[in-house]
């Protein structure tokens, strides 16, 4: 009996030998596996991490078999007038663009467009005209959001406006000098931006109150980050342009730099591109206001300084801010948007 027992512990010792024998042969094999998963799932997502996603923005599908004029390299519809930068972005004038084709390509995209407007003070007096020209003109069988801040809400006008088109309005304080006007713009676009926009992958469009609509404001003027030639400079050599000329401001452009002036009163983009416009634009006008500066035209002297580093991705010819109290130059067809003419001293607050 005591060799029976003796041979059962002598057996159960040589299968735990055995097991452990082949625990240690299998174990590392299952770590090598389990290695090579986690290796695998680490490499993937690197791979995730590494791939550039195509923005709609670049991905333009026309509709098939549309029917359109065919387009040529080699006799330019305009030829006097400059139809691209020297960083190759399109110069919008009427004539380079195909408004139907532009139209069925955007229409694909269910795209939406926001436009925000400030009537201030007296200012208030221009919304009407705006509002009902916009119903005529701007981005006309598309989605479009105008946002108003005023701070005379209960006197926003009432204008009949086309299915798919709506209107807003918030509450902003009035203001004393119409320079703070002005550069608080920047501030109020960042927090539309983040507070109700954003999960919109749309475009805006930040535009004056004082001007109104004439023609055509469409889809030709969709890019990333997009800027208005200033209608009163665009002959001029760049020396004459009203930059920021002192250093010690965040706005300065040094003599001898500068592409063109654009104008403060029209800009827009995809709402990624203009937040982060608006946001360096008011972090550098705070940042001089604590120092004692305030830039030559406030937020139109930083929109300048931001676009001369940042190249606008499109830009828009003056028919898209002209001056109403301007004769028209031959080089412009057609006036999509303009200012109007106004005295100054009558509306605003400090002139």
């Amino acid at each position: 009996m005591k060799h029976l027992n003796n041979g059962r512990a002598l057996t159960l010792v040589l299968v735990a030998v055995l097991l452990g024998v082949l625990c240690y042969y299998i174990t590392p094999s299952f770590r090598g596996i389990k290695l090579f998963k986690e290796n695998d799932i680490r490499q993937e997502n690197r791979l995730d991490a590494d791939v550039i996603h195509v923005s709609r923005e670049f991905h333009l599908v026309a509709p098939d078999h549309l029917q359109y004029k065919q387009p040529s390299i080699v006799h330019g519809s305009r030829t006097d007038v400059v139809t691209v930068t020297p960083w190759l972005a399109p110069v919008v004038w009427e004539g380079t663009f195909n408004p139907v084709l532009l139209d069925s390509i955007y229409n694909k995209k269910n795209v939406s467009i926001t436009a925000t407007v400030f009537a201030v003070g007296k200012y208030i007096m221009f919304l009407k005209n705006f509002l009902e020209t916009a119903e005529q003109h701007f981005f006309i069988g598309f989605k479009v959001h105008i946002c108003v801040f005023t701070d005379r809400p209960d006197e926003v006008p009432q204008v009949r406006m086309a299915t798919g088109r709506q209107l807003t309005v918030r509450s902003v304080p009035s203001s004393k000098r119409w320079q703070e006007i002005s550069a608080r713009r920047m501030e109020l676009i960042q927090s539309l931006i983040e507070e109700q926009l954003p999960n919109d992958s749309g475009y805006i469009f930040c535009l004056d109150v004082d001007s109104k609509f004439h023609g055509r404001w469409g889809t030709e003027s969709l890019g990333g980050l997009v800027a208005v030639i200033h209608p009163g400079y665009y002959r001029d050599d760049r020396s004459k342009f009203p930059y920021e000329r002192s250093p010690e401001s965040r706005a300065y452009v040094a003599p001898g730099e500068g592409d063109f002036y654009y104008c403060g009163g029209a800009f827009g983009g995809l709402l990624q591109e203009v937040h982060q416009l608006a946001k360096t634009c008011r972090s550098n006008f705070e940042s001089d206001a604590k120092e004692g500066i305030e830039a030559a035209w406030q937020e139109e002297s930083h929109l300048n300084r931001y676009m001369w580093i940042n190249k606008p991705s499109k830009v828009l010819s003056p028919e898209y801010l002209w001056q109403d109290f301007k004769p028209k130059n031959p080089e412009v067809h057609i006036i999509r948007f303009s200012g109007v003419i106004k005295n100054y001293a009558e509306i605003r607050p400090n002139a």
